[in-house]
Order: structure tokens, then sequence, then C-alpha cells
């Protein structure tokens, strides 16, 4: 019976410390709109935070990587080649079918 008291208070702490977090992503259109072409990888990070999936690759000198954000159902994916911002994209969830 004392775990099952001890499973539901976790459930109750737990649960509002998740939707906190939840509320509390960088992954958002705002910050989206804040990166810029030829901005700093770093820079990036600094907005959105460590990527979830990121890969990379170099060459001839030439070194590209491709990473992305989850926060909610707005992902966001930028690429960099050589450091820089070359490309973003903002995934929007799909509209509901009427």
């Amino acid at each position: 019976m004392g775990s099952i008291i001890v499973g539901r208070m976790r459930a109750l702490v737990l649960a509002p410390l998740l939707v906190i977090l939840a509320a509390c992503s960088k992954v958002t259109p705002e910050n989206f709109a804040k990166i810029q072409d030829g901005m700093a990888e770093d820079q990036v990070l600094e907005i959105l935070g460590k990527p979830g999936e990121s890969s990379s690759v170099n060459v001839l000198g030439v070194s590209g990587t491709s990473s992305r954000w989850v926060g909610g159902d707005t992902p966001i994916t930028v690429k960099f080649v050589n450091g820089k911002v070359a490309l973003k994209t903002l995934d929007k969830p799909a509209a509901p079918e009427k």
C-alpha cells in the first residue's frame, strides 16, 4: 500500500515538472526567426541549445553539418557550411484535416 502512495506522489510531482520543461523549450518560431544566414554555429547553439540530432561531413576542406532540434511538434533543422548557417527550416505541424 505504501508503494502505491509513493508512486502516486511521484507522479503528482513529476507531471507539473514535465509541463514546465516543455513550456521552457527553446525550439520556437520566435527563436527560429532569430537565426540568420551566415550566423556562426555557436550563436545558433546559444539560441536553441544543444541539438537532438547532428551529423557532419568534411569533403575537400569544406565541412557541412546538419543539426535538428525538436520541441513539441515543431522541429527546426539548420544546415551549416564551414560553421555558418547556410539553410534553415521550421517544420510546422500539418493542419488537421476537415
